[in-house]
């Protein structure tokens, strides 16, 4: 269990990893000419702000090419949490800190800096996570921002943002690999937890107080919890959205999650799955064939690869086997890529399942990006037969050689009674 690994063993981030972020980020900028970039959280799910302060504030950085960031928050109780962490021996990423983080106060801080005809990059115009395929700038701040500043010219910088970030630090690794051993310590939980008679609102609440023990948090969907023996659905538990009792396992189930353990800023997913002997052959089929795609897509991860070629070695023994899957087989860690497959969904035309899914664009996104060492990957099969569905999967490395596998207890169905 890693919740007894003392607080200070837990890795932390330095300012030379500050210093790489910032001087990583103003090569690009310098690339596509721009003078000062924005970057908010905007309450999207990835807190993009947090990548250039090593905190989350709910708060807008502005980056000067060449001058110090300013760090722009709505509110003064995000500031003294600062001080507090100050307090406690923690040296901040950012002095220049001040309050008020709308489009018009934004816009003082650029024109303070001699931005005000500027060309600037605003990191939020395009997608930046799963549901936010439009972007996530607020209209008001975007009105406000450029009524302010009628004579700049601003650009598009989510991508250039985003795709800098695919690419980890020994130190973010090492808090990767943090992550995601608080991910097995959750896993080793759901699979002591889950039994017949159990509630599905038990086994949530103690992954979950194995990840808070742990001194992580979960970052959204948080978790994802289904059960039943042919329970396709996926997604966080029913009655965590509306007025619904929670389920109560029976014998033939599989319980499934999805735990999303966070922690300084990386995520550590991890698809967990338990067996609550004897289920039926069918759930079999699909287990066996859910862990032959894992393994299949750990042996094609490579520097040089394309995200693409993962994507089809995951997808030919589901192909091959006949099933078919509802949920994606592959994905950075750090929006970039997501790889769906289209292969056998005849099986499920002319049922409610196939309307909804007649619906959906499945494909790959962005299959050109090259794996370098330092990427993280998602490896997460899910094979269907039906609306019977088994997920496995964990997190993987691209290293200099290949491939470094950060879970174990995920990558396969554990069999309880």
């Amino acid at each position: 269990m890693t919740s007894d690994q003392p607080a200070g063993e837990r890795p932390v981030l330095s300012l030379a990893e500050r210093d790489r972020r910032w001087r990583g980020l103003r090569a690009c900028m310098a690339t596509r000419g721009l003078d000062a970039i924005i970057v908010g959280s905007f309450q999207g799910r990835e807190r993009l702000e947090s990548y250039l302060i090593d905190d989350f504030l709910d708060s807008v950085v502005v980056l000067p090419i060449q001058d110090k960031p300013v760090l722009l928050a709505f509110s003064t109780s995000r500031m003294s949490r600062i001080f507090e962490s100050e307090a406690r021996g923690v040296t901040t990423w950012v002095g220049d800190m001040r309050v008020g983080g709308g489009g018009a106060k934004t816009a003082e801080v650029l024109t303070e800096k001699g931005f005000a005809r500027g060309r600037v990059g605003i990191v939020g115009f395009g997608p930046t996570a799963p549901g936010e395929a439009e972007g996530l700038l607020p209209l008001g701040f975007w009105t406000n921002l450029s009524n302010s500043l009628p004579d700049a010219v601003f650009e598009d910088f989510t991508r250039d943002f985003t795709d800098f970030m695919l690419v980890k630090s020994d130190e973010e690794l090492a808090l990767l690999r943090y992550a995601a051993s608080v991910s097995e310590s959750a896993c080793q939980v759901m699979i002591e937890t889950a039994r017949p008679g159990v509630s599905e609102a038990e086994i949530y609440a103690q992954i979950m107080a194995e990840i808070y023990r742990s001194g992580c948090d979960a970052r959204y969907p948080f978790l994802s919890l289904q059960s039943g023996p042919a329970n396709i659905a996926w997604g966080a538990p029913r009655w965590l959205l509306r007025a619904e009792p929670p389920r109560i396992l029976q014998v033939g189930d599989l319980v499934q999650a999805e735990i999303h353990t966070h922690y300084g800023g990386q995520e550590a997913q991890v698809q967990m799955s338990v067996a609550l002997d004897p289920i039926d052959d069918e759930n079999r089929r699909c287990e066996e064939v859910a862990e032959l795609a894992y393994q299949a897509g750990v042996a094609a991860v490579k520097p040089g690869a394309a995200f693409a070629d993962v994507v089809h070695a995951i997808e030919a023994p589901i192909r091959d086997a006949g099933c078919w899957s509802k949920t994606p087989l592959l994905h950075t860690l750090t929006f970039g890529s997501t790889g769906f497959t289209p292969v056998n969904r005849g099986q499920i035309e002319n049922t409610r399942e196939g309307w909804i899914e007649g619906q959906a664009q499945v494909g790959i996104r962005r299959g050109d990006l090259e794996l370098r060492p330092g990427m993280g990957l998602e490896i997460e099969p899910n094979a269907c037969l039906g609306n019977r569905r088994v997920n496995v999967g964990g997190a993987v490395v691209v290293t200099e050689t290949g491939r470094e596998e950060l879970n174990i207890l995920a990558t396969r169905v554990h069999h309880v009674s």
